[in-house]
């Protein structure tokens, strides 16, 4: 059994926390949002009221019925929004550890960030004497509730070795994909895939509604054809075909749409990326503009039910630039031709 601090608590960090209680590891986790720690306790995890309580295993819990934790961690695994949150928290963890960290402590950062900063993390964490994993996941809400999640690891094999078995409590593959940052370098790649895909299939969904295509007849074509892909059987966006997909769950929040346009956006500021042009991605990131009042916190598809009534109101206003609207009521798209590398 690990001694595990978890920091980041929400939609993601929660699950996967409970599910390494599940596999009978001590996780004591942190978080600045009451309701996520209060959700979190519910699976298991013991709620700490600081950071340092939740790395060096202090008092948690406290006034009545309080108690202490089990010692300073093993590991520390971060899942937070940004690259500049995970930064501010390893740097919080460098002050912490300052005094007595060993190699025999490991840190994972699961979030989704840019290269440079996974690579700051590891450097910080080196400073502290720790290994270090960069291993942001893929498989979404419900692959962090079942304990399937796919991990994307960059770091040292020796690092690898020591997170593999914890990584394995909330996912069912663990890829080491090469040294510092390599994990984030194929999550952003993947990312701009999935982008890129799931707008395919939202439009291939509006096609076949126009033409008076059911969409339960498309997607037992599509999912058995060459047009398979995850954002068709797995998150199929119209209600129907998949169960568990948003859309058979009233398109109930889960990954923002914000973290998309966050996810996507890195993929086009990557340094190595700016040597060549990804007009598919850039074209991808360009559909989701940052809009005031939208609701940008909301789950990915929620978000463009929302956006598709807005659309309907200022649909005038925006000319000359073209909406389509798809059938099934998800999103207008915004197309701003000859500004997105469609020239010529």
């Amino acid at each position: 059994m690990a001694r595990i601090a978890f920091i980041g608590l929400g939609n993601m960090g929660g699950p996967m926390a409970a599910n390494l209680v599940k596999a009978g590891h001590h996780v004591c986790g942190f978080d600045l949002s009451a309701g996520s720690v209060a959700a979190a306790e519910a699976g298991g995890v013991v709620a700490a009221r600081t950071l340092a309580d939740a790395v060096n295993g202090g008092a948690v819990n406290g006034g009545e019925g309080g108690h202490h934790g089990a010692g300073r961690a093993d590991c520390v695994i971060t899942m937070l929004p940004k690259g500049e949150h995970v930064l501010s928290v390893w740097h919080a963890l460098a002050a912490l550890l300052s005094e007595g960290a060993s190699e025999d402590m490991l840190l994972i950062d699961c979030s989704t960030i840019d290269v440079g900063s996974a690579r700051e993390a590891h450097g910080l964490a080196d400073a502290m004497g720790c290994l270090s994993l960069d291993a942001p996941v893929s498989g979404g809400t419900v692959g962090a509730s079942a304990a399937t999640l796919t991990f994307m690891a960059g770091g040292s094999s020796a690092a690898f070795q020591k997170g593999e078995p914890i990584l394995a409590a909330m996912g069912k593959r663990i890829v080491h994909c090469g040294e510092a940052g390599a994990g984030q370098a194929a999550k952003i790649c993947n990312n701009m895939i999935l982008g890129i895909s799931m707008i395919g299939v939202a439009e291939a969904f509006a096609l076949g509604e126009k033409l008076g295509l059911s969409h339960q007849a498309l997607f037992d074509v599509a999912s058995t054809s060459s047009g398979q892909c995850w954002a068709l059987t797995t998150n199929c966006p119209v209600p129907g075909p998949v169960p568990t997909s948003p859309a058979n769950r009233d398109y109930r929040p889960g990954f923002a749409a914000s973290l998309m346009l966050k996810d996507l956006n890195l993929s086009q500021e990557a340094p190595a990326s700016q040597a060549r042009q990804r007009r598919l991605g850039s074209m991808r990131a360009s559909f989701m503009p940052p809009r005031k009042g939208r609701p940008w916190g909301r789950g990915f598809f929620r978000h463009h039910q929302s956006a598709a009534r807005a659309g309907r109101v200022k649909r005038k206003r925006l000319q000359p630039r073209r909406w389509f609207r798809h059938g099934w009521g998800i999103r207008w798209h915004e197309w701003e031709w000859g500004r997105q590398g469609m020239r010529g």
